[in-house]
């Protein structure tokens, strides 16, 4: 163990040091009764009652062949789940399941090599039913835990924002089904990704889709938002929902699916023509100072003295569509002045050269959000890349098989395993109700136990002390 050795009589100067009072150390591994992700026994308790085995053995029709590799999907499912929930990337990481005294914890524990052939057998079809049990799953867990409460007394707070983005998971083999150089200059698989939050609430994952890695983002986006907004409306119908999104998905059927889903929209735009004779209608003493990095509050006139302003025009977007996709709104702007002295002194357009505009469209009335309100909403949208860096910090740090399909499957698992840890840290509540998934794997998961029976009672025995016994008890 470590000790401070604090003999030296210097302040500061304490050293901590390597306890050598053994002549030796060995070590075997022997003990059949030790476990080292005892934290998985509430969490995977948590998946049964929310159904996930029964929903799983009723919407999972697998074809079995002559080895069987489609059998039993429930056990295989829970075993992927459970691996991932307990930091596996690879398929080989699986075995963390099989250790020790894991045995009397959890039933039909499936090796790497029996998951190594059940997730190829996929087609797009079992994709398709995955979805549907990630869908029902999550709507599942609401009734454990309200994974998108909201606060009726706060207008931003009774709003549910569904984030939508892609992002590419990098890849090392040009084998692997539709790998391809995507908009990252590198080698993956483009996986978009769907999120749905509140200002009182951790993000969850409401849609999940993987495309080859040189597809462009916005393809298929609008069936996509569709899914996306049927999900969050099944788990907390009645509650107004914000859809963000940047330049990549303005478009009239991406915009399209929102109105038909019941959402607003807020929308990075393109600055092309339009826009910009849009933004240089906007009259001068519209635009109004914002809260930025660097900005003063000025107490006596009660305003943001800062170099970012913001101003807002009356907006129709998607004009030379037909008259169905056109959509009315409001446009606004944020602009920060020019740092490029080059392109100051270019002379070319003063509008802009002198400042950096950055414009979004979005359909939430004024009277709900004003200008300065919308533009600070709308930023907020960069969340959704920590849950892009936590997913590719976990489950989906590798892309597992060179079958396209299984790796569709294997990102639907990573959703599903990251809806269980929000609905855990959910019930733990406290400072531990929005950890991340690397602190839950630290704190609960990862908990040593010994294994006893004493009658017909199975009993962990946890170490003492443990900093987070208390939150683990509440699980």
């Amino acid at each position: 163990m470590f000790k401070v050795n604090q003999s030296r009589p210097e302040r500061g100067t304490s050293q901590v040091l390597f306890n050598h009072t053994p002549a030796s150390v060995s070590h075997s591994f022997d003990d059949r009764n030790l476990t080292a992700t005892t934290g998985l026994v509430p969490k995977m308790g948590l998946a049964k009652n929310a159904d996930l085995p029964d929903l799983t053995e009723d919407r999972l029709t697998v074809t079995t062949t002559g080895a069987d590799k489609g059998a039993n999907p429930a056990p295989k499912l829970a075993t992927l789940v459970a691996g991932m929930a307990a930091g596996a990337d690879l398929i080989d990481d699986m075995n963390i399941l099989r250790h020790a005294g894991m045995k009397h914890l959890f039933d039909r524990v499936y090796a790497p090599s029996t998951l190594g052939s059940f997730l190829p057998s996929f087609a797009f079809g079992h994709i398709r039913q995955l979805d549907a049990i990630s869908s029902r799953f999550l709507t599942n867990l609401i009734a454990h835990t309200p994974l998108l409460p909201t606060n009726q007394d706060s207008t931003q707070a009774s709003m549910i924002v569904v984030d939508v983005d892609d992002t590419v998971i990098h890849v090392q083999s040009a084998s692997k089904q539709g790998a391809g150089f995507g908009y990252q200059g590198s080698r993956g698989l483009n996986a978009l990704l769907a999120t749905a939050s509140t200002s009182d609430s951790s993000q969850i994952i409401v849609g999940q889709r993987i495309r080859k890695g040189s597809t462009s983002s916005a393809r298929g986006a609008d069936k996509f938002v569709s899914d996306a907004l049927a999900t969050t409306t099944r788990i907390n119908s009645g509650t107004s929902v914000l859809v963000r999104a940047d330049s990549a998905y303005y478009s009239s059927g991406v915009v399209k699916a929102d109105h038909n889903g019941g959402a607003h929209v807020s929308i990075t735009v393109r600055m092309d023509k339009k826009v910009k004779a849009a933004i240089e209608a906007i009259s001068d003493a519209t635009w109004k100072g914002i809260e930025y990095p660097e900005a003063i509050y000025d107490e006596e006139t009660r305003t943001w003295m800062s170099m970012a302003e913001v101003a807002e025009i009356p907006f129709t977007a998607f004009t030379s569509k037909k008259k169905a996709l056109q959509t009315t709104g409001r446009m606004v702007v944020r602009r920060i002045p020019e740092l490029n002295e080059t392109k100051r002194m270019s002379g070319q357009d003063p509008l802009f050269d002198l400042f950096r505009y950055h414009a979004f469209f979005t359909t939430v009335d004024r009277t709900r959000f004003d200008t300065v309100a919308a533009d600070h909403m709308h930023r907020k949208h960069a969340i959704i890349e920590q849950i892009n860096a936590e997913l590719k910090n976990g489950a989906l740090a590798h892309m597992p098989s060179g079958v396209f399909n299984a790796n569709a499957a294997w990102v639907t698992i990573a959703a599903i395993t990251h809806n269980l840890l929000r609905a855990a840290a959910g019930l733990i509540g406290g400072r531990m109700s929005k950890v991340r998934a690397p602190t839950q794997r630290t704190r609960i998961i990862s908990i040593p136990a010994r294994i006893a029976h004493r009658a017909r009672k199975l009993i962990m025995h946890l170490p003492t002390k443990w900093p987070w016994a208390e939150e683990f008890s509440r699980l």
